[in-house]
């Protein structure tokens, strides 16, 4: 069985790392590229860095990061935010990131999911699915939301995590906008429909607020990997303490010394 991951989400705004509750309301965390290295330091399997007002504001992401990430950083780390072209993923993967993620472009030309796969391998495409559970015409359902999570679309989030795969994502990053920030635990059931029927990892998003939280999205929810924010960015659970608490209950883990 492969291991499961845990990975600290640093989402930044110009190269702070900030932290909401749905997504708005958000507040200083500290520095992106110091909080990395911190987190590497206490085990953390991976990092992801989210420019979080990249697609809004027109950006492309911050290259200058991605280099500074790279130098000081001795664990993978996956880079998103307004990347919508093969150019955006060539400079990102050139400086230094080990993944990029898409979310609005693969949305508005899912084409281009499959040229990023065919040029720089899906191992390195990482598709982030922002999903909200809003009332629809055939009643409620899971719908894609793009733009930091600021506008729905009309696409369903079941079919479409299938999609993304078929398409050659080595990934999906799966945020739960009903839960994230509340630290009232992942979407289990969204989670686990995906998780359960998807070839590639799964990582949930979204919701955590304590050890048990991610011992239920590894079990119930069948998550490959477990992503937060505040409660490491804010040290309300340690890296090294969870690791330890999840290996206790018969999960498999990197552990470090």
């Amino acid at each position: 069985m492969l291991t499961k991951r845990i990975i600290p989400c640093l989402d930044v705004k110009d190269g702070r790392t900030v932290k909401g509750v749905n997504f708005v309301n958000l507040r200083d965390a500290g520095d992106a590229v110091e909080l990395g290295a911190l987190y590497a330091s206490h085990g953390a399997d991976e990092l992801v860095y989210l420019d979080i007002t990249a697609t809004i504001d027109g950006r492309s992401t911050f290259i200058d990061l991605v280099r500074r990430v790279a130098h000081t950083v001795n664990i993978p780390f996956t880079v998103g935010g307004g990347i919508s072209s093969v150019e955006d993923v060539s400079a990102l993967l050139h400086a230094g990131a080990d993944k990029v993620s898409i979310n609005s472009a693969a949305v508005r030309n899912p084409d281009l999911i499959n040229r990023l796969a065919l040029d720089f391998g899906s191992q390195c495409i990482v598709v982030a699915i922002d999903t909200r559970y809003i009332a629809t015409e055939n009643g409620s359902e899971h719908i894609v939301h793009t733009h930091g999570g600021r506008k729905a679309t009309e696409i369903r989030t079941i079919p479409w995590a299938r999609e993304v795969e078929d398409r050659g994502a080595g990934e999906i990053l799966l945020t739960s906008m009903d839960t994230d920030g509340t630290k009232n635990g992942f979407a289990l059931e969204l989670t686990a429909r995906i998780s359960g029927n998807a070839g590639i990892p799964v990582i949930a998003s979204g919701g955590a607020g304590n050890m048990e939280h991610f011992y239920d999205v590894f079990t119930a929810g069948k998550a490959d990997a477990g992503l937060a924010a505040s409660i490491f960015h804010f040290r309300e659970i340690d890296i090294p303490d969870l690791k330890q608490y999840l290996h206790g209950r018969a999960l498999p883990m990197r552990m470090t010394l």
